[in-house]
């Protein structure tokens, strides 16, 4: 394991900070947290894009979030398959196991993911075409999704809405798991789908009876 190297010091200087104050402010909290684990109301799943600050959008303090993140915030389709699959094991863990309430997908604006797939559809993009790119592989989710945006002349408003039908597939593609089709319709778990833009700070909620996203 001589790959492994020490934490970077910026990072030890920031988490003696926190161990110092927060922490140190809060050990209760934090002691209640260990012992009694977990019981988060709602799951987000959001991009890995390090600008899209979940907790701070909402104001949430630890054990509030069951938080997973990936490439663009999508949800593969249900694929029992024996094969490794991340982000559905974090859905049906928080579903099935959690037991949350709310599963929120989470888009955002500038999405470096959605863009790439934007490229791929429009075959401008060939290294993300090989079968060993495993970016290109997962993008392949929202393909499906890019005609409803195709004759959009405006490539900024085109990545726009593409973004936002990240989020509608993702939707689609959980009703597709049979734990979570029973359990919205026996009204333990809502879904919900929003888009928020990274400079303006402004954030976006999908109506499914106008097919639209609608300021919050």
């Amino acid at each position: 394991m001589e790959f492994a190297k020490p934490l970077p010091s910026y990072l030890v200087t920031r988490y003696h900070g926190w161990k110092a104050t927060s922490y140190e402010e809060n050990q209760g909290w934090y002691r209640r947290l260990a012992t009694e684990g977990q019981r988060p109301r709602a799951m987000v799943i959001s991009c890995c894009d390090s600008r899209v600050h979940v907790t701070s959008i909402f104001g949430a303090d630890q054990g509030e979030f069951f938080i997973h993140r990936n490439i663009a915030n999508l949800v593969p389709p249900y694929a029992p398959d024996g094969d490794h699959h991340g982000t559905s094991a974090a859905v049906e863990y928080a579903v099935t196991a959690l037991k949350v309430s709310h599963l929120i997908v989470l888009g955002h604006s500038q999405c470096g993911g959605v863009q790439g797939c934007i490229d791929m559809c429009k075959g401008n993009a060939p290294q993300l075409e090989e079968k060993t790119s495993f970016v290109g592989r997962w993008m392949e989710i929202l393909k499906p999704k890019f005609g409803g945006v195709a004759d959009i002349d405006d490539p900024v408003e085109q990545a726009r809405q593409f973004e936002r039908q990240a989020v509608v597939a993702s939707l689609e593609n959980l009703m597709t798991f049979p734990f979570i089709e029973s359990a919205v319709k026996a009204g333990q778990l809502s879904l919900h789908g929003l888009w928020t833009d990274i400079g303006e700070g402004g954030l976006e909620c999908y109506d499914p009876k106008t097919g639209a996203f609608e300021a919050v």
